[in-house]
């Protein structure tokens, strides 16, 4: 089809090009490419300006517009018919963990232009601008924190702080955005935004335990996060009695018991995780008189969450008190829930029922540029299965046909939004 002759009676049926958008994510994915089938593509590094540079030659191609802003974020503009429209824009991010796979993030980026291209085969014309970001730094692996892109558009990180963060080698991003020459100056608003819609995989393994091919996020659990150090004595493992010990490994035992048993009474919504954990001194015969550990939690009910924190910290300070153990407990993150605009959701559940796909509603256990962006403009996310709920994963797994599905949801959530000229 060339054109529209009746967009009212056509535009239900226009789908995009499932073949085209799997050969961009197989493309993508070679930048980076892992012996193990993922992705090792961190942000700013050499391989991450090859995707960039690759994003931006399929964007020009289709005869957008490109804006970089001052932290990398790149901006694809296909214009609309009024002038005076604010921008209707889709996107994720480009950037991978160490051992990424080839559809987090990613997914989302190459699905918008996906839109751009099905909309200029089919020469329809929108009333809004229809327009896909990249954000910079989604996953915070190699310059924490994480989201950083989005962060420092929406205003919720601070710009200098941002470029002063180094990573393991001593590079800052400022310098790291400079080598890959991707130090912008577009001055880019929120203020611009009309609506946001962010395509991801799942990331867990709800869709797929239900056979379900579209979940309908609704908002995203909220975060508290905390560095908690245990002190207490090392001494020798054989004569010192289990009576006389102030072991501090015994206290993150019962610490990590508890926060998992607080999650629990917090259900459905409450999560409770002990990412990391650090013995010191390590030794096998000697009782550890330090543990520096991490503390996840997360609800989707702010009281909830709140309630989870205060009694995590009752715990540790009564297990404290028992082992003869002192403590120090530092914030690190503190999310509050999301709740996403219910005119963007509404357009991914209606996309999903015009195209007769199943489809539930959800919630987000994971961080996403969206949470940003929904803090200043209405925002809405679209999440497909991806294999066992495994993501972070080199093993990570979604199929043609579901990305092809969610990728049609976004084009008609985008052009509900959007209108049409």
């Amino acid at each position: 089809m060339n054109s529209l002759v009746d967009p009212t009676t056509t535009l239900d049926h226009l789908r995009t090009d499932s073949d085209r958008l799997w050969a961009a994510l197989m493309e993508m994915a070679t930048l980076g490419a892992t012996a193990k089938g993922g992705v090792n593509r961190q942000a700013l590094t050499e391989l991450d300006r090859q995707g960039r540079d690759l994003f931006i030659q399929w964007c020009r191609a289709e005869g957008c517009t490109i804006r970089i802003d001052n932290i990398g974020n790149i901006f694809a503009r296909r214009e609309g018919s009024d002038p005076n429209a604010k921008t209707v824009m889709a996107g994720s991010h480009l950037d991978s963990q160490p051992t990424g796979g080839k559809y987090d993030g990613c997914f989302g980026v190459l699905a918008g232009l996906e839109v751009i291209r099905t909309l200029n085969e089919h020469r329809i014309t929108t009333k809004a601008p229809i327009e896909v970001v990249a954000w910079t730094n989604e996953e915070g692996c190699r310059f924490p924190p994480c989201m950083m892109g989005s962060g420092v558009f929406t205003g919720e990180l601070e710009f200098d702080a941002m470029m002063a963060r180094k990573d393991a080698d001593g590079v800052s991003v400022s310098d790291a955005l400079d080598a890959i020459h991707y130090r912008g100056s577009d001055e880019v608003s929120p203020s611009e935004i009309q609506a946001y819609f962010e395509p991801h995989i799942e990331q867990g393994p709800i869709l797929e335990d239900t056979d379900t091919t579209i979940g309908v996020v609704i908002g995203a659990l909220g975060q508290k996060w905390f560095d908690l150090t245990l002190t207490g004595l090392e001494a020798h493992a054989g004569p010192t009695p289990m009576h006389l010990r102030r072991d501090a490994m015994m206290g993150a035992a019962e610490v990590t018991q508890a926060l998992n048993r607080i999650a629990n009474e917090h259900q459905p919504h409450g999560r409770g995780t002990v990412g990391y954990m650090a013995l010191h001194p390590g030794s096998r015969n000697v009782i550890p008189g330090q543990v520096k550990m991490t503390l996840d939690m997360r609800h989707w009910e702010p009281n909830a969450l709140t309630a989870m924190g205060d009694a995590v910290a009752a715990a540790i300070e009564e297990i404290c008190q028992r082992h003869g153990l002192t403590y120090e407990l530092t914030p690190t993150a503190d999310f509050a829930p999301e709740y996403f605009d219910k005119a963007c959701v509404d357009a991914v559940r209606q996309g999903a029922e015009k195209l007769e796909l199943s489809h539930m509603d959800i919630i987000s256990g994971a961080g996403h540029d969206a949470i940003f962006i929904g803090r200043v403009a209405p925002a809405a996310m679209i999440f497909i299965p991806c294999k066992d709920g495994i993501s972070h994963n080199e093993a990570e797994s979604a199929t043609p046909g579901d990305v092809h599905a969610g990728c049609n949801v976004l084009l008609h959530a985008m052009l509900e939004a959007a209108g049409t000229a």
